[in-house]
């Protein structure tokens, strides 16, 4: 493309024909409509607190007009504000694995649990995040699909929109395997990991979590709070150390 590099190869996010460009542009355009749409809901706010102060004989009815009215129109700027944030990560305006990573920092670390970020087996596949903890070991990655596009499950198996999801839990539970046979065989302490995938933006079914073909696909912002409800504890201080301290000798970084 003009201006670009003939060696770098280019990002379609970035680029005039990717959905993500599409959806920026549509969104910069539709921006009248939204300030129409969101004076019309003021207007009906302002109508609505001076019905109620009238009702009530509450007295400084215009008042209570103009504030119904800026709470209205604070809440409709708040709700498309953050639909159009909501989706960053899919238009790579911001990065997943660093939102994820600061949410189970915040969240695991005083209870115990190791985080380390990016790491990866020797020609193979790598990992966003790898948490290890009390409850047991968990590898985390981050992707995220465009805004209507629904992940569910259907007779044990994964989809996205009208695509099968076999692939993206395949490679993610072999990676989580391929962690789990090496940190057994360097430390002797057997070793299960459970994949996770924090996805960014997509529809997810209601409870904001779908289990299928051994993949557990969530919001970040309920990694953490998943992890934390294992029941019982699998691993002592002593094998969490001796774990962390494996994992970021022998794994390395992504």
């Amino acid at each position: 493309m003009p201006g670009g590099s003939i060696y770098v190869q280019q990002d379609e996010k970035f680029t005039g024909a990717s959905p993500q460009w599409y959806y920026e542009k549509f969104w910069r355009e539709d921006a009248n409509n939204r300030k129409r749409s969101r004076m019309i809901k003021a207007a009906v706010g302002f109508a609505a607190g001076i019905g109620l102060a009238l009702r009530f004989d509450l007295g400084l009815t215009a008042l209570y007009g103009l504030a119904f009215a800026g709470l209205v129109a604070g809440i409709d700027w708040y709700v498309a504000w953050r639909s159009f944030r909501l989706t960053a990560v899919w238009r790579g305006r911001r990065r997943g694995e660093v939102i994820t990573g600061r949410l189970l920092r915040r969240s695991l670390g005083k209870h115990g649990y190791s985080v380390l970020d990016g790491r990866a087996i020797r020609d193979q596949a790598s990992i966003d995040h790898l948490v290890i903890g009390p409850g047991g070991v968990w590898a985390i990655d981050n992707e995220s699909w465009s805004p209507d596009t629904e992940i569910a499950t259907y007779n044990g198996r994964l989809f996205f929109g009208e695509k099968y999801g076999s692939k993206v839990a395949k490679s993610l539970v072999e990676t989580s395997n391929a962690f789990a046979e090496l940190l057994t065989r360097e430390t002797g302490i057997p070793v299960t990991i459970t994949p996770l995938l924090a996805v960014h933006c997509g529809l997810l079914p209601r409870g904001g979590q779908v289990t299928a073909e051994g993949l557990t696909l969530l919001k970040p912002s309920l990694v953490a709070r998943r992890i934390k409800a294992t029941a019982g504890e699998v691993l002592d201080e002593q094998q969490i150390e001796l774990l962390t301290r494996t994992a970021a000798r022998e794994l390395q970084r992504a």
